[in-house]
């Protein structure tokens, strides 16, 4: 079973057909963006968000904290990388900077591409 992708330029689109599906996003990985995640009538299993430069005390990547609590996997990639709000752009030319717990586990890695994060998270997935 391959996971459904959603490439959502900005997280406020999320609904119920991204239920335990992998959603990139061109939004930031700050805490209004992550509100929605939280919020969400469904869970998505994974979670990629532009870095947008980290900022004063992470609070560009603080979705990597937040949606472990929950459980889901949560990746957020270079403002250098991708543009800010464009999620095609993110999945096809970002560069991961900050990884939470449960994307580690799934084999993620600072470094990686958002497009091979979203084939490996998807493969760990399937075999888990």
């Amino acid at each position: 079973m391959s996971l459904a992708l959603h490439l959502l330029d900005s997280i406020t689109a999320i609904d119920e057909r991204c239920a335990d599906g992998v959603i990139v996003s061109g939004s930031h990985g700050g805490l209004s963006s992550t509100g929605f995640v939280l919020r969400a009538p469904v869970r998505p299993r994974a979670v990629f968000l532009n870095d947008a430069g980290v900022g004063k005390e992470r609070a560009g990547v603080v979705a990597t904290d937040l949606l472990q609590e929950i459980g889901v996997a949560c990746g957020c990639y270079s403002h250098e990388s991708a543009r800010i709000g464009e999620a095609r752009d993110g999945y096809e030319h970002g560069v991961l900077t900050h990884l939470n717990a449960q994307a580690r586990a799934a084999g993620l890695e600072a470094g990686m591409t958002v497009r091979e994060a979203v084939a490996r998270i998807s493969m760990a997935i399937d075999q888990a």
